[in-house]
């Protein structure tokens, strides 16, 4: 009867024509390599290999029994890779940090998808700023960061791998219709967090101008009240009106100002199976 192992032996033997490489590909001694293909022609009841001065060659027998065993073991081996991605996505974890807008927006319809396709997989979310989750990413508390940037941004560091979701568009809040933001030169407006305050200085530098900074709120919530209220105008991404929108304040897209939606990963290709399904989720959660 053919044995797995001694197959993968043979193959071994008939892709190096030595028994020594053959040996160090597959972490065996040279005697244990000779033992299994003697083991193997017993077995068979032919002779497999020849002595050819220090070396040997496969017999027209071994050569054909060897390009069997190369299929066998590479069929087998594939069925190994796939069952352990199958058992993967039966069970596990799998972490993901994101923005306030995305993590009301994508991440639920995302995990709406996760669950219905993989009901064994647990998702665990973080709501951080993409600055955070990127450090989470980096120091493997997480094992997805969806985070957002600007197409003419930076590089991040050689390591992260970056999957567009989607592009968001930002929008000019205030109280009229059609606005600009070339109307709000002189107005007051409402910052968030420092990172936020220069992505809002960023769009209005466009337009010529430093935007005066009075009121300060990272929730979307009290940002679109304070607006209602006449504090003051601001910007926000479409993702967070879809997550909260207020009917007395007006929202007008700003052209040609749009950020990127990238679900990020650390390492080296491929991704674990649950993970490479968090972010086949958020792909066709944004569709």
């Amino acid at each position: 009867m053919l044995n797995l192992v001694h197959l993968k032996v043979l193959a071994a033997v008939a892709r190096h024509g030595s028994v020594t490489d053959a040996a160090k590909e597959l972490h065996y001694s040279q005697p244990s390599v000779s033992h299994h293909l003697s083991r193997l022609e017993a077995a068979v009841g032919v002779k497999l290999v020849q002595r050819v001065g220090r070396g040997i060659r496969l017999t027209s027998e071994g050569q054909l029994l060897a390009n069997r065993a190369s299929e066998i073991v590479g069929r087998v081996d594939a069925a190994t890779i796939e069952l352990a991605a199958q058992v993967g996505l039966q069970s596990g974890r799998v972490r993901l940090a994101a923005n306030a807008s995305a993590a009301s927006t994508i991440v639920p319809k995302a995990a709406t998808l996760l669950a219905a396709a993989h009901p064994g997989i647990e998702l665990s979310v973080f709501d951080r700023h993409p600055v955070d989750a990127l450090q989470m990413l980096r120091h493997s508390e997480i094992d997805v960061a969806l985070v957002f940037r600007y197409a003419d941004a930076p590089v991040e560091e050689e390591g992260l791998r970056h999957v567009h979701i989607g592009d968001d568009p930002i929008y000019l809040i205030s109280r009229r219709p059609d606005d600009s933001i070339a109307n709000h030169r002189h107005s007051a407006w409402i910052g968030g967090c420092e990172r936020c305050q220069e992505e809002l200085a960023t769009v209005c530098r466009r337009e010529g101008f430093t935007p005066r900074i009075g009121s300060h709120s990272d929730d979307m919530v009290v940002v679109q009240a304070l607006v209602a209220a006449g504090t003051g105008v601001t910007t926000l991404p479409g993702l967070a009106l879809q997550a909260h929108r207020r009917p007395d304040i007006h929202a007008t897209e700003i052209p040609g100002h749009r950020r990127q939606i990238h679900a990020v990963t650390y390492g080296e290709p491929p991704d674990p199976p649950a993970t490479a399904a968090l972010i086949q989720a958020l792909r066709d959660a944004t569709a």
